[in-house]
């Protein structure tokens, strides 16, 4: 009766704990100490003859030993349990994902602040900071990441550096956030101004600022601007950049202005009448004496550029 029992218990241990592992082999041993007791007394509990005494003291001897193997088979079911699942929860539990460390992250940081300080003023002061890694990221493990900065990203402001594993069983890539500072002196607002005012310089005073707060730099000849006209209004301690001014108009429609046409080997000047505004930045047309139309842009008073 205990020995297809106990080889049924055998077979199943065999299809859920697979080979042979050493998590499992309290059970093992206690399931074969307990086959090995019942081929020991085999005949005294399935035969019920061969030697076996008859009577009430056979009986009770048999329900002794049912027992006593009752109890073994318990023991051993409940080792396997514990030990098996002791070893399915090792199995199944998920192996931890890659986490950049403190010493990456530095390595990141430090190439992203020699990135910035290629193009901020002579004695800015860098400072750059990383965010987390996106949290829907699943990056496997890996021996060796390198950080690297990546083609058309950029260097100021928020922008990211990417991490590459080159040591791993996967390879994969990844970009972390980073804010990048580039403080260093610029003009200032030392009061709110509003839009259409003039700039003056008596408004404005040199101060400590970060350069990478917009996407064009502070301006820096402050006598080159004077006398332009915000654009927008400009808050206490606000750097003046070139967004912040109305474009410059250098002549007006019907204004005489003259004409310069440059290239390689030449170089021609000639008057002619404006047939439009001058805005800086801008496309006019221009009519030379001869009664011909050009297309050139304005670039100072009464001035306007034709490139071939």
């Amino acid at each position: 009766m205990w020995t297809p029992i106990l080889w049924s218990a055998v077979g199943r241990m065999r299809r859920i704990s697979g080979p042979f592992s050493p998590q499992l082999a309290p059970s093992w041993l206690a399931v074969l100490a307990t086959l090995a007791l019942v081929k020991k007394c085999r005949h005294r509990i399935d035969a019920g003859a061969g030697g076996c005494p008859r009577g009430g003291a056979h009986r009770a001897s048999r329900r002794r030993d049912a027992t006593v193997l009752g109890r073994l088979l318990v023991s051993a079911g409940a080792a396997f349990i514990a030990t098996s699942g002791q070893g399915v929860l090792a199995q199944a539990a998920p192996q931890a994902g890659f986490e950049p460390d403190a010493a990456l992250i530095e390595e990141a940081l430090t190439l992203a602040r020699q990135s910035a300080a290629s193009l901020a003023p002579v004695g800015a002061r860098i400072v750059a900071s990383a965010g987390p890694l996106d949290a829907r990221l699943r990056l496997a493990p890996c021996a060796r990441v390198e950080p690297f900065l990546a083609a058309g990203l950029p260097t100021w402001g928020t922008t990211r550096v990417g991490l590459r594993c080159v040591s791993g069983r996967v390879r994969w890539r990844a970009f972390l956030p980073v804010q990048v500072q580039v403080l260093a002196p610029a003009w200032t607002s030392k009061a709110a101004l509003p839009s259409g005012a003039l700039v003056a310089s008596e408004q404005w005073e040199l101060a400590e600022t970060d350069w990478a707060a917009a996407p064009s730099p502070p301006l820096g000849a402050l006598a080159a601007i004077a006398g332009r006209t915000l654009a927008r209004p400009v808050s206490p301690g606000q750097a003046l950049r070139e967004a912040d001014l109305q474009a410059r108009r250098w002549f007006a429609n019907g204004q005489a202005v003259r004409i310069v046409a440059s290239g390689p080997g030449f170089n021609v000047q000639a008057d002619g009448l404006a047939l439009g505004h001058g805005i800086e930045g801008q496309p006019v047309r221009v009519r030379t004496e001869g009664g011909r139309i050009l297309t050139g842009q304005a670039v100072g008073e009464a001035l306007v550029e034709v490139r071939p």
